[in-house]
């Protein structure tokens, strides 16, 4: 899994409609922002070229750190702006809204993560359990060490304020993410590696955990002075799963 996406196409999108050459042309990647002393030395038309066509990245990952931050509601299009070192009004010749701007930064930070787990499930030629273990595994690094942690709390806090956001996001990540723990799951069951469970709720609680990894980090963990070990977590987590999800001693695995 990775942290990007195509931020260009979201630009567009965002857009309505407007053509945008930067959009067009960014990369698929969030890259680390562009540092004030390498803005300042873009002296050159083919310096400020480039420029030009990193903003559309250089917006999302600004709009990602405020976000995460101070959430949607308290979040302002001036705090991206300058973030990002542009202008409000060069903000809007990509996004014309903060709701646009964030559902941009999901598609291109979140979206591209349950993609790729999406696509390693689909051809994983390893143990059913391994492959859970794999995709919960970076599940909780990203969660864990990323500011992408952030935006699953901050939809837990203000989806019941946003009804738009919330089935936007319900539809782009949390029915594709239940849907890929889903079939891992059924993927066991049939192949005699898990004991048969009730899949939809087996899921919720196979996610729950990877939620409070997010809710502890951005929510708890500068009040109580103690920092969630999150690779430990995740293997904790992990070999519940393993034993719970076991078939009966007596079972075979089916060929």
């Amino acid at each position: 899994m990775q942290e990007s996406g195509e931020v260009g196409r979201a630009a567009r999108g965002a857009r309505r409609g407007r053509k945008n050459p930067a959009a067009q042309k960014s990369g698929a990647r969030l890259p680390a922002a562009q540092t004030p002393s390498a803005a300042r030395s873009a002296a050159t038309p083919r310096r400020w070229r480039r420029r030009k066509e990193a903003r559309p990245t250089e917006i999302l990952e600004a709009a990602l750190a405020v976000f995460a931050e101070r959430g949607f509601a308290a979040a302002r299009l001036d705090d991206v702006a300058a973030r990002a070192r542009i202008s409000k009004g060069t903000l809007y010749l990509y996004f014309d809204s903060k709701e646009a701007l964030f559902k941009a930064v999901v598609r291109a930070a979140i979206v591209p993560n349950i993609a790729q787990a999406e696509a390693a499930a689909s051809d994983f030629p390893g143990p059913t359990a391994d492959l859970l273990a794999v995709v919960l595994r970076r599940l909780g690094q990203v969660i864990g060490e990323t500011p992408i942690g952030a935006i699953p709390k901050l939809m837990l806090a203000e989806a019941g304020n946003f009804p738009d956001l919330a089935r936007f996001y319900l539809k782009e990540v949390i029915g594709r993410g239940f849907k890929l723990f889903s079939g891992i799951l059924a993927r066991g069951i049939a192949r005699g590696e898990f004991r048969p469970v009730e899949v939809k709720d087996t899921v919720r609680l196979i996610i729950a955990p990877m939620l409070f990894i997010g809710l502890w980090r951005h929510a708890f963990e500068r009040h109580s002075g103690e920092r969630l070990d999150a690779p430990r977590f995740v293997a904790q987590h992990i070999d519940m799963l393993r034993r719970s999800l076991a078939p009966a001693p007596s079972a075979e695995p089916r060929p």
